[in-house]
């Protein structure tokens, strides 16, 4: 008796089927890693400055976590009603950006009130420089991103695991396209042969000769 196993290997099919998802998964990965980085150069590449909300006196209309993204303009164009980020004078204890909406210009003397404060800003200050950052526009929430970023193990993480998953895939791909084809009959089903049983051969039987005596 013959008993027959056979393990079929992967079709060409399948294999293909598995090259595409991983050449997908790649293109994917590189393609957010793309993005993610116009996302965070093209502020700079058209002249805009970024900043993030850390704090609640803009709340309602920059809220915590927000990015902020200012334009540069002469300090003699600012007005009532602009929204500037700057560093308080250093009578007013904070050493800190600032990011406040102008309520009074006496001359060359500014004072600023957070939109969610009551008060106007206890101090009063000069802008120093020619220039002055001035926000024209924001989006909400990315700027949690930004802070995740700040910490080095969570960036490591963040841009470093990505990198090094598309590095291995890539090497992958290129020990199979090294790797010499195989023999067609390696495709082709494996037989084993277990318990074989030789067939009985009948003996000759014995002719009958006449015997000497």
């Amino acid at each position: 008796m013959t008993i027959i196993s056979s393990t079929p290997a992967p079709s060409h099919r399948d294999r293909s089927r598995g090259a595409r998802v991983r050449n997908l998964l790649v293109n994917l990965g590189v393609g957010l890693t793309m993005l993610a980085a116009l996302a965070f150069l093209l502020p700079s590449l058209m002249g805009l400055q970024r900043y993030v909300i850390m704090g609640g006196s803009m709340e309602g209309t920059y809220d915590l976590g927000s990015v902020i993204f200012s334009e540069v303009v002469p300090v003699e164009d600012l007005e009532v009603g602009d929204v500037i980020t700057y560093v308080p004078p250093a009578d007013s204890g904070i050493t800190n950006l600032v990011t406040h909406r102008i309520v009074e210009i006496d001359g060359d003397e500014f004072r600023t009130q957070g939109d969610a404060n009551a008060d106007v800003d206890p101090w009063t200050f000069q802008l120093t420089a020619a220039t002055q950052p001035r926000v024209v526009t924001h989006v909400p929430y990315v700027g949690y991103a930004f802070m995740a970023l700040a910490d080095r193990g969570t960036r490591m993480a963040l841009i470093g695991l990505p990198a090094g998953l598309i590095a291995l895939w890539s090497l992958v791909e290129l020990v199979r396209a090294l790797r010499p084809q195989r023999d067609r009959r390696d495709d082709e089903p494996v037989t084993q042969e277990s318990g074989t049983v030789a067939p009985a051969v009948p003996s000759p039987r014995a002719s009958a000769s006449p015997a000497l005596v």
